[in-house]
């Protein structure tokens, strides 16, 4: 799905209505359309004996708001519709659609936050519809306002909330909370969904998010230049590779890990395991000696071999004996589990300096590269797929202090020439080009350790099996929070763990086969 901004969505609207000529109040009705059915299919009865509560800013959003009042008013509904802000600063529009109300016998009352008749009143809706603020809101609802208390309200309230495009308080680029925020149960977007409706604290304001066509001609809308869009299963069904019916274990890809301590031997373990799952032909597992042992007990499909290591870590000396296998497959993902010091540092930056095959750096690996971005500036032009956390890719040199994080993950991309995948609620890839993915699987299941190493291995796998490396890093990421799910369905997000998501792995494949 396209994600648009808010300086996106104004720039269609003006197309539509001074190059297209499509009166604007014809695109109000039709989003109040949506708005209205939204509501109407969270009544928990028939609509004559339910009531509905409508919260409306002066600008076109109020007016949305204002004209799905009408039509739920036309259903049965007793409904009340509360202006916040100033009578004189509706907009043409919203007051068109304020008098077409008032020929139905409703009228627009201004909302008197002292009033507690008129509080308890929307305490005792069915159904709230949030028409406050539309995606053009840029400054802090201030604290202790009109807007503010509305707000208030609408959250304290046990009926479902609607929003109007989006929830208001939400900022429409970033998905940051402007002050305060509505957390709407169903956010019914005009023409395209919205950029923070599915990232930062916009995804839990949001709740269910669907689109609704306004009129706005087909051909503006597929014209729109929208790099940031989400992930979801016709994509990754798009994405997943095809297998060769005749084909052999060389045919679908050689992968070698690289990772493990004495302190982290069930990180490789898992990122191996992972890419088997994940359809890899051959996968290898360079450890350090100390735990070879370990790691060959487990692995029953990946193919452990132990490297020269110096008190529980990988030694500097390794180095060669890495790069003699390397040769012999198509990608390294480095870093699970590796641990620190010196040597360790040494041999990853030699390591990413002096290999040619893509390379899927998560972890220590990452931790390794802090300080020494050149060197992954120098392999711009080869494939590197960073997996960092908010911690580690703050590490890296990344800004998250604008609460932006698609924003920093593409800045990020941009000039050090790699796909990163931003790790966290709504996982976020980001490409040189400028485009951003955006993840919409997941749950809180997978927040605990070994989870990264699971993903690691998933996207290291696709990318050996010739997966271009942006689809393999979304692609990845989305079986990865897919099996996440199944696996949470099945044990719940306190119970499951990474082994969990890995045997969850083969349910999330045959979903998009």
């Amino acid at each position: 799905m396209k994600l648009a901004t808010a300086a996106q969505m104004k720039e269609l609207d003006r197309q539509a209505i001074e190059d297209r000529h499509i009166p604007s109040i014809e695109l109000m009705e039709r989003a109040a359309v949506g708005v209205a059915e939204a509501a109407l299919s969270l009544l928990p009865g028939r609509p004559g004996k339910c009531r509905a509560a409508v919260f409306c800013g002066s600008g076109n959003n109020g007016g949305d708001g204002i004209a799905a009042a009408r039509l739920l008013f036309l259903k049965g509904v007793s409904v009340r519709v509360l202006l916040v802000g100033s009578y004189e600063k509706l907009t043409p529009d919203a007051l068109e659609e304020t008098r077409r109300l008032s020929e139905c016998g409703v009228e627009l009352e201004p909302w008197d936050p002292e009033d507690l008749g008129c509080s308890a009143w929307v305490r005792g809706c069915h159904v709230i519809v949030d028409a406050l603020f539309g995606v053009g809101l840029s400054r802090a609802i201030a604290e202790g306002s009109s807007y503010a208390r509305a707000v208030e309200l609408m959250n304290r309230c046990a009926a479902p909330v609607v929003a109007a495009d989006i929830a208001s308080g939400v900022e429409a680029d970033t998905g940051r909370v402007l002050g305060h925020a509505a957390r709407a149960d169903k956010t019914v977007a005009f023409t395209l969904g919205k950029v923070g409706q599915f990232v930062g604290d916009g995804v839990l304001c949001s709740g269910q998010v669907s689109v609704e066509d306004i009129g706005i001609p087909a051909d503006l809308v597929r014209a729109a230049a929208c790099p940031v869009q989400t992930v979801e299963k016709d994509f990754a069904r798009a994405a997943l590779p095809r297998r060769k019916t005749d084909g052999h274990k060389g045919d679908f890809g050689k992968l070698l890990v690289v990772g493990g301590s004495v302190e982290y031997a069930g990180a490789p373990y898992l990122t191996a395991a992972a890419a088997v799952r994940s359809g890899c032909g051959l996968v290898f597992l360079g450890v350090p000696e100390s735990i070879w042992q370990v790691e060959a007990s487990r692995c029953v499909s990946a193919m452990p071999f132990p490297l020269a290591d110096r008190c529980g870590v990988l030694s500097y000396k390794a180095l060669q004996e890495i790069k003699k296998k390397a040769e012999r497959c198509d990608v390294l993902a480095l870093g699970p589990g590796l641990g620190k010091g010196e040597q360790v540092t040494r041999l990853v930056l030699d390591l990413l300096a002096e290999m040619e095959q893509p390379v899927v750096l998560d972890a220590d690996g990452i931790n390794a590269l802090a300080r020494h971005m050149d060197v992954l500036d120098a392999r711009r032009g080869r494939v590197t797929i960073l997996t960092p956390h908010d911690g580690e890719f703050v590490r890296l040199g990344g800004d998250l202090s604008g609460g932006d994080r698609g924003r920093a993950a593409r800045d990020f991309a941009a000039v050090h020439g790699c796909v990163l995948v931003l790790k966290g609620h709504r996982t976020v890839t980001a490409v040189p080009e400028g485009n951003v993915l955006v993840n919409t699987t997941g749950n809180s299941g997978l927040a605990k350790g070994g989870s990264g190493d699971v993903l690691t291995g998933v996207i290291a796998s696709l990318l050996a099996q010739g997966v271009p490396a942006v689809q393999a890093a979304a692609l990845g990421v989305w079986l990865h929070g897919r099996a996440g799910d199944l696996a949470a369905e099945e044990l719940t997000p306190y119970a499951m763990t990474p082994k969990d998501v890995i045997a969850h792995l083969p349910a999330a494949f045959r979903e998009i086969l």
